[in-house]
C-alpha cells in the first residue's frame, strides 16, 4: 500500500491515534460523538474506485472501527459516509450516534455547534482500547 500523507485540514480538526492495515485512524477533536475518519492509504478520491480487494480490506477497517463503537464504547447507531465534497483526499467518516447527542436526528456536519474537547486521559483509554480490540497501531499523541 501507499502511505499517503494526512490532508492538513483533517489533522486541524482531529487526533491522530494511529494506523490499521490500509487506513490512519483520527478521531474528530469533539468530543459530543466519537466521530473516527479513516484516511485509507490510496492517491484515489473515492472508495468505489478502489479496486475490489482494496476496498475489501478498507471496509474492514471501517468495520472494525464500527465494532468498536458499538461494542466498547456502547453505542448502538454508526453513521457510515464518504463524502470529500471539502477535503477531496479519500477519508470515511465513522461516527457513533445516540438519541441524546447535541444534533440528534439530524446528521452531525452543520448541526455539532458546541463543541467538547477530549482530555488526554480519554485519548489514551481509547487509544489503548483500539489497540487491543482491533489491533490499532498507535502514534504518540
Amino acid at each position: 500500500m501507499e502511505q499517503i500523507n494526512i490532508p492538513d485540514s483533517l489533522l486541524a480538526d482531529c487526533h491522530h491515534l494511529g494506523h490499521l492495515p490500509t487506513s490512519q485512524v483520527l478521531l474528530n477533536r469533539n468530543a459530543h460523538v466519537p466521530w473516527f475518519i479513516l484516511v485509507p492509504d490510496t492517491m484515489l478520491q473515492d472508495v468505489l474506485d478502489l479496486s475490489e480487494e482494496h476496498r475489501e480490506r478498507v471496509m474492514s477497517d471501517c468495520a472494525a472501527v464500527s465494532s468498536y463503537i458499538k461494542r466498547v464504547l456502547g453505542f448502538e447507531k454508526v453513521n457510515f459516509a464518504g463524502l470529500g465534497n471539502v477535503v477531496p483526499e479519500m477519508h470515511l467518516h465513522i461516527i457513533g450516534r445516540h438519541a441524546q447527542d447535541p444534533c440528534w436526528p439530524q446528521p452531525v456536519w452543520g448541526n455539532l455547534s458546541d463543541s467538547e474537547p477530549y482530555q488526554p486521559e480519554q485519548l489514551g483509554e481509547m487509544q489503548a482500547g483500539m489497540v487491543k480490540m482491533i489491533g490499532l497501531s498507535p502514534v504518540t499523541l
